[in-house]
């Protein structure tokens, strides 16, 4: 076994513990509950030639392969107002956790994807693709199983992460969204989605993560005050037990711009 691969299952069975049964119960219900599973990456750059490495691996090399493993639409954005140097956020679905950690062994015997993607894959310690990767593994949540991919054309994503000072409260926050109806609200207002899953595996747990799309700044700041005043909205976040102060501890807001061949 590959060293990468055997430390990337090492990591899924030592620190997950407790919640690796339930997540592989979700997996083996895939075909009833349909719930995709989601990398999400941020890769951070010292520069302009790491970025279009990176850039140029996901175009050429990493995103045909994974469509042609089932993993589509793939999302590749750059932040929309970088302090210094811009990160890439990629995002990439999985219809199980299987082809989760399965995926690398299906690359590394793909020799359209090692040709392609050889001068990433291959770049020396003293001049790397990238600095380092944070990544995430989410779950996507009931009520929004999948990624819903919007009309291909010029316009901006927010992404946001809400922690939660506990296993329960995060919960909470979950069942807020999935079960009293705010995606829906989402949805009616304008603040479209494109995903929503569980953080299951990643720093800053417990929290959940998801993203929005808009056509610009304006429509952004029209659609989120239309919430804020949405009359079911108000209902629902008056019922004590979904209070922020109870369930949300920080709220993380980043806004991205999709590259110009990204799925997403």
């Amino acid at each position: 076994m590959k060293r990468r691969s055997f430390v990337k299952a090492s990591l899924l069975t030592g620190s997950v513990g407790s919640i690796l049964p339930q997540i592989a119960m979700a997996s083996s219900n895939r075909k009833k509950s349909n719930r995709q599973f989601y990398e999400l990456r941020v890769y951070q750059l010292k520069d302009a030639a790491q970025q279009q490495l990176v850039e140029n691996y996901f175009q050429q090399a990493a995103i045909p392969a994974l469509n042609k493993l089932g993993s589509q639409p793939v999302g590749l954005f750059t932040e929309l107002k970088p302090e210094g140097q811009t990160k890439l956020y990629a995002l990439i679905p999985h219809q199980s956790l299987e082809d989760f950690m399965k995926v690398e062994e299906k690359l590394a015997k793909d020799t359209t994807y090692q040709k392609a993607a050889a001068a990433y894959l291959n770049a020396p310690a003293t001049a790397p693709a990238y600095e380092r990767i944070e990544s995430s593994l989410l779950h996507a949540f009931a009520h929004m199983p999948q990624i819903v991919a919007p009309e291909q054309k010029p316009r901006i994503f927010e992404l946001r992460r809400y922690e939660s000072a506990s296993e329960a409260a995060g919960k909470k926050k979950i069942e807020m969204f999935n079960d009293v109806g705010e995606i829906e609200i989402f949805k009616r207002v304008g603040l479209t989605p494109v995903f929503f899953g569980e953080t299951i595996i990643g720093p800053l747990r417990p929290n959940l993560t998801y993203m929005l799309t808009f056509d610009d700044m304006d429509e952004h700041d029209r659609n989120w005050k239309q919430f804020g005043s949405d009359p079911e909205w108000k209902r629902i976040s008056a019922i004590p037990e979904y209070a922020d102060a109870k369930i949300v501890s920080h709220i993380t807001r980043t806004f991205l711009a999709p590259t110009a061949f990204s799925q997403i």
